[in-house]
C-alpha cells in the first residue's frame, strides 16, 4: 500500500485520518453495531453522542479491535485495520482511554505512566506531561488507590500521550467528576487539539462536548442517525434533545 499521508479523497482533499464504514459489532450473540459510518479528519475533536446503550463505547472498542466479533471497515492513516488484533492497532498509533480508566491500583503514578510501551515517535515527554498535569508530578509516588477520580482520569490520558498515539479515543472522560475537574479536562482537550492531536470523544454531557468539539456524531441503536457541526448545535437543540431523551 502507498504512503497513507499521500492518499487523497475523490474530491482532492486530504483523506480522513480515521474512516469508519459499515461497521458492525457483537458482544457474544448480541448484535450491537449496525453499520456505523463516520470519519474524523486530522486535528479534529469529534464527539459520539447518544443515549445509554446506543453503542458509543462499543464503537470505540470495535475501532481498536477489542470486540471478539466485528466486521466492516476501519481505515486509519490509509490502512485497513479491521483484520488486525488490538495490539497491532495500538502500535499503529491509535490510543484508547476507557471509561473505567484502567489505573493499576498497586502501582504508583510514575509506574502507571511508564507501563505502556512507546508505539511511535513523537510521544509526549514526562516533563511535558507534568507541565500539562501538575497534579501528577506532585503525586508521582502515590499509589493508584490514593488518587481522586480526576487524578485517575488525568493519569489515564497522560499514559496514552506518552506512547506517541496520534488518535486518542476518550470514553466518558468527565463521568462522575466534580465541575472544576470537568473544566480542567475540557482545557486539556482544547490544548491537545491546539497541539495537533486528533480526538474521538464519547460524552453524555453535550454541553461539555460543545466546549471542545468540532462535530457531533449522533448514534441510535448502533447506527449514525445525524451529524451536527458544533456551530449549528444551538440551532438543533430541540432535535438533539429528542435524540438524547433530555
Amino acid at each position: 500500500m502507498g504512503d497513507p499521508a499521500a492518499s487523497v479523497s475523490p474530491a482532492g482533499t486530504a483523506a480522513p485520518l480515521l474512516a469508519v464504514d459499515r461497521l458492525e459489532g457483537w458482544y457474544g450473540e448480541s448484535h450491537v453495531l449496525h453499520g456505523m459510518a463516520f470519519d474524523v479528519r486530522e486535528g479534529e475533536v469529534v464527539t459520539l453522542l447518544g443515549r445509554n446503550g446506543a453503542g458509543k463505547t462499543t464503537t470505540l472498542k470495535a475501532i481498536v479491535g477489542m470486540l471478539e466479533k466485528r466486521r466492516g471497515s476501519v481505515v486509519f492513516e490509509g490502512v485497513e485495520t479491521i483484520g488486525l488484533p488490538s495490539r497491532k492497532i495500538a502500535r499503529r498509533g491509535l490510543g484508547y482511554v476507557p471509561e473505567e480508566r484502567g489505573v493499576f491500583a498497586s502501582l504508583n503514578v510514575y509506574e502507571n505512566l511508564m507501563l505502556p510501551p512507546v508505539v511511535r515517535p513523537g510521544g509526549m515527554s514526562l516533563e511535558a506531561i507534568y507541565q500539562l498535569f501538575p497534579n501528577l508530578k506532585e503525586r508521582s509516588t502515590s499509589q493508584g488507590t490514593k488518587l481522586s477520580g480526576g487524578e485517575q482520569q488525568m493519569l489515564a490520558i497522560a499514559r496514552i500521550l506518552r506512547t506517541g498515539a496520534k488518535l486518542i479515543l476518550l470514553d466518558e472522560p468527565t463521568e462522575g467528576l466534580a465541575p472544576v475537574i470537568v473544566q480542567q479536562i475540557g482545557e486539556t482537550i482544547r490544548r491537545l487539539k491546539a497541539d495537533g492531536y486528533t480526538i474521538v470523544l464519547v460524552e453524555q454531557n453535550f454541553r461539555f462536548a460543545q466546549t471542545v468539539a468540532d462535530r457531533h456524531v449522533v448514534i441510535e441503536l448502533g447506527r449514525v442517525v445525524d451529524e451536527i457541526p458544533n456551530e449549528a448545535l444551538e440551532a438543533n437543540l430541540e432535535k438533539l434533545h429528542a435524540y438524547l431523551g433530555v
